[in-house]
């Protein structure tokens, strides 16, 4: 193998690794030369290597605020975890404020760090003895050897403008809403390994939409993620719900909410939908024209995208919401990252504060053709792209406004869906259940609708769940076999409890489908259960209730459906005696 292959191959991410021994390792003993098992050998030495730490991990520099010890807690929590040496986290005192000055930027955050990477052979670099109109040390920089630079909690997250150092950057700066130079730290920090480049308006992302990189566009751009959320333990577990999920692969349904006001936003997200439901995820689609409705069927969110809202809202809401590990989420908004410190304004902060593990946003007005790309980056992380390239590989614009929040190695598609069917009773009980249906939908997809039901029946045995129930009795039906799917649908709803939300809506959506079928007893007997459950919300629980009413005078139980619609009554005269 010659130098140059070698160079490339250390410079693949550890999934190409694997696939490319995987691929080769079968030739051996088969003429092949004694070159070409060298070669392998190096293969499997470099995936070696990664596993123990090195790789990825040994060119990852992780950088905290000095003034914060939740931060530096962070940063040694990711290095553990990751196996990042330690000699690779770089601590500097800089404000606590989430916003700062151009002037605060350049003195406390990017100077120093900047003269570190270089002092520690991050950055190849000359020094000069000049600054530039921002106040930027100039350097002659060649190359950089950093995959990601991890930034966490404690570290200003955005720039104001400054006017007095406003420069045209035409043609960008004739459109009067790029006259700025406010931005995110993150975005700013992407070009570390540039010099002299102008703060007003955006630069072009060297990486955007491009599958083949080269070294020099790679030179140009430092890859930067984020280790954030309303509190240090939001920030930590980013890295623990990464690490677990890549044990497990991604478990639980997709969605997308398509009720954007701009078409191409819409486009996107339906190429999205198209993709997820490609990947044989359980979809559910909405088209607005608002958000997700509370009551909507919401169980394990795995990956959602969305828009147009300001703050976070519908199901998300719901008392014991929780994402399932991995999740990924992305809701559109020109905001939706202006502060990563509450759990409930905008999206990027709250989504982190109930368990996703991944998310992109915006610390000020982006404007749509320069925000991240929700299509391009679910198309890169489902080839085996990590976190950060995904991300990068999905943004158009750097020296702008966009971030991205999470482990910047997280791979979710780390462990395929036959390597999750093969390992079955070893995933999360209740979520092993969505595995299933993934390969049904996989199935059916390939038109083998026996074999979709088969694996139901020999998943209900194995991982079952209410979720897994419902998708199995709506293809049992279709085959005629509804008296299987009736009992079966039933025991599940009947025993699912009311632990989540997502417990709620699939046993309101168990009670309509038997409801449809003709079976309204057993309908009655689900809504009853879904109406003992402490916690269900008035705004969820009334529409619900007058759906159970129908049933119940369908199915001529005059009594039951007298005692649901007092209970109507009574929520609906609660609003009538408040005060304005």
């Amino acid at each position: 193998m010659q130098s140059d292959e070698v160079a490339s191959m250390a410079r693949l991410p550890p999934n190409r690794l694997i696939i490319m021994l995987e691929q080769t390792a079968p030739l051996r003993g088969r003429g092949i030369p004694k070159l070409r098992i060298g070669s392998l050998a190096l293969f499997a030495f470099a995936v070696a290597a990664v596993a123990r730490g090195s790789g990825l991990a040994d060119r990852v520099v992780v950088l905290a605020n000095s003034d914060s010890p939740d931060s530096v807690a962070i940063a040694e929590h990711y290095a553990q975890a990751r196996g990042v040496p330690a000699a690779n986290v770089i601590t500097l005192r800089m404000p606590v404020a989430e916003t700062i000055s151009w002037k605060e930027f350049v003195a406390t955050v990017w100077q120093p760090l900047e003269d570190a990477l270089v002092d520690r052979g991050w950055i190849d670099a000359i020094k000069m003895d000049l600054v530039d109109d921002v106040g930027r040390r100039k350097y002659a920089i060649s190359d950089h050897r950093i995959a990601a630079l991890v930034v966490c909690r404690g570290v200003p997250l955005r720039i104001a403008n400054d006017p007095t150092l406003f420069k045209e950057a035409k043609p960008l700066t004739d459109r009067a809403e790029l006259r700025t130079n406010q931005g995110a730290v993150d975005s700013e920090l992407s070009l570390l390994a540039r010099t002299n480049y102008p703060i007003n308006a955006s630069v072009p992302n060297p990486l955007f939409h491009n599958l083949h990189p080269t070294d020099k566009d790679r030179s140009l751009v430092v890859e930067v993620s984020r280790l954030d959320g309303p509190a240090a333990s939001d920030a930590m577990a980013l890295v623990d719900r990464a690490l677990e999920a890549e044990r497990t692969g991604l478990l639980g349904r997709a969605y997308a909410d398509i009720a954007g006001p701009r078409e191409n936003g819409n486009h996107w997200l339906e190429s999205a939908a198209s993709q997820m439901g490609a990947l044989g995820f359980d979809l559910s689609v909405g088209h607005g024209p608002s958000t997700v409705p509370v009551g909507a069927r919401f169980d394990a969110p795995v990956l959602y995208f969305g828009w147009y809202a300001q703050d976070i809202n519908g199901p998300f809401l719901l008392p014991g919401f929780w994402f399932p590990p991995g999740a990924i989420a992305v809701h559109i908004h020109s905001f939706s990252a202006h502060t990563l410190r509450s759990a409930t304004e905008g999206w990027c902060g709250p989504l982190v504060a109930r368990g996703v593990t991944a998310t992109v946003g915006n610390v000020f007005e982006p404007y749509l053709e320069f925000l991240h790309r929700p299509d391009l980056l679910i198309e890169a992380l489902s080839r085996g792209e990590n976190l950060v390239d995904a991300a990068y590989y999905a943004l158009p614009a750097l020296s702008w406004q966009s971030i991205v929040i999470g482990d910047p190695l997280y791979r979710p598609f780390a462990v395929n869906l036959s390597a999750q069917m093969k390992n079955l009773p070893a995933l999360p009980p209740q979520l092993a259940g969505y595995a299933v249906i993934r390969g049904m939908d996989q199935l059916d997809a390939a038109g083998k609708k026996a074999e979709a039901i088969g694996l139901g029946k020999a998943g209900m045995r194995e991982a079952p769940n209410l979720a897994l129930a419902l998708a199995l009795a709506e293809r049992l039906a279709t085959a005629g076999i509804e008296n299987e799917a009736v009992w079966m649908l039933k025991d599940a709803a009947l025993s699912a409890g009311g632990a989540a939300p997502g417990n709620w809506e699939l046993m309101r959506e168990a009670a309509m489908f038997l409801a449809a079928d003709g079976r309204s007893g057993e309908a009655i007997d689900i809504f009853r259960a879904l109406f003992d459950i402490d916690g269900i919300p008035p705004a969820v629980r009334k529409p619900w209730l007058v759906e159970a009413r129908l049933v119940a005078l369908e199915a001529g139980d005059t009594g039951q459906a007298a005692q649901w619609t007092e209970e109507i009554s009574r929520s609906a005269e609660k609003p009538a005696g408040r005060k304005h």
